[in-house]
């Protein structure tokens, strides 16, 4: 900063050349210093750009698939838990059976022994979808976590960009106000 600083200060005390006159030195003009400041930023912006929309392309492709993996993951264990509820219905006409034929002797405690065994089966199958469930909502939320802050970075990397073009700019606006101040006190000297 200090250097932009001394540059605009000697613009100011620069001396004047004596005249005013078109600038026919092709590399000092500011069209072409600013078509090739252009030329440079877009070429090399573009991969900047699509790099970033890659990977972030790539991160959404890999966070799908790790939701889908934990979607197919959960639907395994229904069917396991599924298959339990097969196999625990199937104890539970055996144990109705047993029941049929002690039923003078411990009906209540077959009973009892078939409520708990229902309930056992419903909150396993219960836990495992609340298992199933927070997983899911835990992977969208680290994907939306992630994507929040790809899009903050991309963000405020523009906004650097932003601000940075227009502290060029704003110089390049105070060197041409100086050099119109000292046109403008040329010619009242001169007057």
């Amino acid at each position: 900063m200090k250097n932009v600083t001394d540059s605009c200060v000697f613009l100011v005390h620069w001396p004047s050349a004596g005249s005013f006159g078109f600038n026919t030195d092709i590399l000092a003009t500011n069209l072409i210093n600013l078509s090739v400041v252009f030329g440079v930023l877009i070429f090399f912006g573009k991969g900047v750009c699509a790099d970033n929309l890659l990977s972030l392309s790539d991160l959404l492709d890999n966070r799908k698939q790790r939701i889908l993996n934990t979607i197919r993951n959960s639907e395994e264990l229904r069917g396991k838990a599924i298959e339990q509820l097969e196999k625990a219905r199937a104890r539970l006409k055996k144990v109705e059976m047993e029941a049929d034929q002690f039923r003078i002797n411990g009906y209540s405690e077959i009973e009892r022994e078939k409520m708990n065994l229902i309930n056992s089966t419903y909150k396993t199958l219960e836990q495992l979808e609340n298992y199933k469930n927070e997983t899911i909502n835990f992977e969208q939320q680290k994907a939306i976590n992630e994507v929040r802050q790809q899009v903050f970075q991309q963000a405020l990397q523009g906004a650097l960009g932003t601000l940075n073009s227009c502290l060029n700019n704003e110089l390049h606006l105070r060197t041409i106000n100086a050099n119109i101040g000292m046109f403008g006190a040329m010619n009242e000297i001169t007057d």
